[in-house]
């Protein structure tokens, strides 16, 4: 059997590391090793950057797992790496070189997000944005009770414009060589379930689940699905 990969989670915008505490509980009662990454939401290179340095300092194999605009990150990050064995995309962009988040979410109707959003200046130029507390519950996390929802509205990280509209660089994507599984809610509001499954589709995705009224928070509200594929890739890369 080949060396137990480390599972690395990427969260993405409006979330932080903690969005995937239930995702962690689960992975290590599976025997697993699971690391929470702080992903910066400055910029795509320089995030992809800081997940290099991460999978540099484990030193093991690993299986990048990424949340929405994690999934950019991980896409960057995971380009020629060979310690990358594989990438679970959980509600997330799989990019092409040269799209952005911005575009990709775009690329279907269904997207709510826009309306939700609060923007401000940042000090390093541009602005930067979250997702306005009256907003939240309903547009990022529907599934969920009140009561966490307003928590996670305020712990939330907010993103840079420039992450936002950052395309792919790399010549060629990691999901074009490295195996991908794709999991994602139905009634996500951030990233329309169709731009989901073409992301999923043009992917090769070794498994796609699609569950029927979750919503973009998908690792908070239904945890199983997403320890479910991330499962299936150690699977994989264990043989």
């Amino acid at each position: 059997m080949s060396e137990q990969p480390v599972i690395v989670l990427v969260h993405g915008a409006f979330a932080e590391s903690a969005s995937w505490n239930r995702v962690i509980q689960r992975l290590h009662g599976h025997g697993r090793t699971a690391v929470a990454a702080a992903n910066p939401l400055r910029s795509v290179e320089g995030d992809a950057a800081y997940v290099r340095d991460l999978i540099t300092g484990i030193g093991r194999p690993v299986i990048l797992v990424g949340h929405s605009y994690g999934g950019m990150v991980i896409t960057q990050a995971a380009a020629g790496d060979p310690n990358v064995r594989a990438l679970v995309y959980v509600a997330a962009f799989a990019p092409a070189p040269g799209e952005s988040a911005l575009l990709l979410s775009g690329k279907f109707e269904g997207s709510t997000l826009g309306a939700a959003l609060e923007a401000y200046p940042v000090a390093s130029g541009g602005n930067e944005f979250r997702i306005a507390e009256d907003k939240f519950h309903y547009q990022f996390c529907a599934d969920l009770d009140a009561g966490e929802a307003a928590l996670m509205a305020a712990t939330q990280r907010p993103v840079t414009e420039q992450a936002l509209t950052d395309g792919l660089t790399v010549d060629e994507p990691a999901w074009r060589a490295t195996p991908s599984w794709f999991v994602h809610g139905e009634r996500d509001l951030n990233i329309p379930a169709a731009a989901l499954r073409f992301m999923a589709e043009r992917a090769g995705s070794r498994g796609t689940q699609e569950v029927i009224g979750a919503s973009h928070a998908i690792a908070a509200s239904q945890p199983d699905a997403v320890v479910a594929a991330v499962l299936d890739a150690v699977g994989h890369v264990q043989g």
